[in-house]
């Protein structure tokens, strides 16, 4: 696979807006851990090889079990997520599939069982933040392969030094 363009080249004011959303995330309520497996969940969805290399990276690196990121994508019929990492689940998967009969009322009512309001609108930007990094790679077919875990913490780190 050949890449088309590099996106944070051919416009540079994209990666610092598309790393601030990031930043914010991070400081949010959303536990770091249930942020990985929206983005492997959401990357899964989409097919997106270059955010799946990423994220899976640094889920391990931050801990996350080789079982579980192995049955992400079947993650109804295992036993090894809690509660309110189902709920994050299916609200990813009905915002990331929202064209398919947008999100049900018993996908948000499960949400709303586990997160408050404010943590509910940062899921659904953690979601639409995925779904935007997972269209921008997709699009410009950015070749997986080269990320090494931890790298999008010292990106972070960086924009809030600058």
């Amino acid at each position: 696979m050949e890449a088309r363009i590099e996106f944070r080249n051919a416009n540079p004011k994209i990666l610092p807006l598309l790393l601030a959303i990031e930043s914010y995330l991070r400081s949010t309520k959303i536990e770091p851990s249930l942020l990985n497996l929206i983005d492997v969940r959401a990357s899964q969805l989409n097919g997106c090889a270059l955010c799946l290399d990423m994220h899976t990276k640094d889920a391990r690196a931050e801990g996350e079990t080789e079982q579980r990121l192995y049955a992400l994508d079947a993650w109804r019929e295992t036993p090894f997520f809690d509660e309110r990492e189902r709920a994050a689940l299916a609200w990813t998967e009905a915002v990331t599939q929202v064209a398919d009969g947008h999100v049900p009322d018993d996908v948000y009512e499960q949400a709303k069982q586990c997160f408050n309001d404010e943590e509910l609108v940062d899921l659904t930007l953690a979601v639409a933040s995925i779904n935007t990094w997972n269209r921008l790679n997709i699009a410009f077919r950015t070749v997986p392969g080269s990320y090494r875990a931890g790298s999008l913490k010292t990106w972070l780190a960086a924009q809030r030094g600058s």
